[in-house]
């Protein structure tokens, strides 16, 4: 059951006021080429079907939303590979150019990884993904120094193992940490013990618990991992958390959209940027408002980095627009 959300509840951690690294938001993660094919409706199998566009766009979870933290005004460092074609060149170029830091990165002896996807007449996306086990990092290639540069520490699930020891550092120098995770993978409950904001997709929390509904599970992973918050995003409903034993659903907004790809990774960096611009004293319903904003304009545009707001953008968005 969604449960409307009681305005009075305040997260009960903030983040860090002020690291010696000097960034608001470390990111330690996925980057990917995307590689987009817009189609009337998802074929058939031995069909044949007309593309009516076809275009490589920067993406990968965290990459993505580090870009978004830097659209809406955080310094923001990423770490991972690139593989050492022109592909990861382009990578690494597209997260330059948008001001996020990858001092800390490095080019392997890999192709790039990349992402097929499908986008349907709705907006919607099939991702089919190929990626060399070269591009993962490894739990010694994670420097203390670097993943605790920030005020917030965000990890995907894709390189368990680095995931999970940058989390320790992070949790050992009082670092806040927030995680982006979609499926079951072998270590996930060793990641997840180390992290303060879980953010799922939406059928993670059922397929982690065994329990049916997502509130129900959703409490689940909050009696087993203790974090601050746990929370579903649910495509254009919105989303649902469950913080201090309260249930918030947060509706989502009603835009024109074009593609989903990339939505799920602006919510996380809308969600910590939501976080660092609430202050001391930050309102649940405030951060996940403006989470679900950066998401819904994200949308607007083919590619999961196009249309991803500017500040400006987000604020007059949220002045004028109406939750569904």
């Amino acid at each position: 059951m969604l449960v409307w959300y009681d305005p009075i509840v305040n997260l009960p951690m903030v983040p860090t006021s002020s690291v010696a690294g000097g960034f608001d938001v470390v990111g330690l993660g996925l980057n990917t080429i995307d590689l987009l094919a817009v189609v009337d409706e998802y074929p058939l199998p031995d069909s044949k079907s007309a593309l009516k566009d076809f275009i490589e766009l920067p993406g990968g979870q965290t990459a993505t939303a580090m870009v978004a933290c830097a659209r809406l005004g955080w310094r923001a460092r990423y770490i991972g590979w690139f593989g050492d074609d022109e592909r990861g060149a382009l990578s690494r170029e597209s997260l330059t150019s948008d001001g996020v830091d990858v001092s800390a990165c490095h080019h392997v002896h890999a192709p790039q990884g990349l992402s097929l996807v499908l986008v349907d007449g709705e907006g919607r996306r099939t991702i089919l993904w190929r990626r060399s086990v070269q591009l993962d990092m490894n739990p010694e290639d994670v420097q203390e120094s670097v993943v605790t540069a920030g005020r917030v520490l965000l990890v995907d699930c894709h390189q368990i193992a680095a995931a999970t020891q940058a989390a320790s550092f992070a949790r050992k120098g009082g670092v806040p940490t927030v995680v982006d995770v979609e499926e079951m993978r072998p270590g996930i409950e060793h990641l997840l013990e180390q992290i303060d904001v879980i953010i799922t997709a939406e059928t993670f929390p059922e397929s982690f618990s065994g329990v049916s509904g997502i509130g129900s599970a959703l409490a689940v992973l909050v009696r087993e991992f203790r974090p601050v918050v746990a929370c579903a995003t649910l495509g254009r409903r919105g989303s649902l958390a469950l913080v201090g034993g309260t249930e918030i659903f947060t509706p989502g907004f009603d835009v024109p959209v074009v593609d989903t790809t990339g939505a799920g990774d602006a919510f996380r960096g809308g969600f910590i940027a939501g976080w660092l611009k609430a202050g001391p004293n930050p309102l649940v319903e405030d951060v996940l408002r403006y989470a679900n904003a950066v998401a819904a304009l994200q949308t607007r545009a083919l590619g999961a980095r196009t249309a991803i707001p500017s500040l400006q953008e987000v604020d007059a968005f949220l002045r004028s627009e109406k939750s569904l």
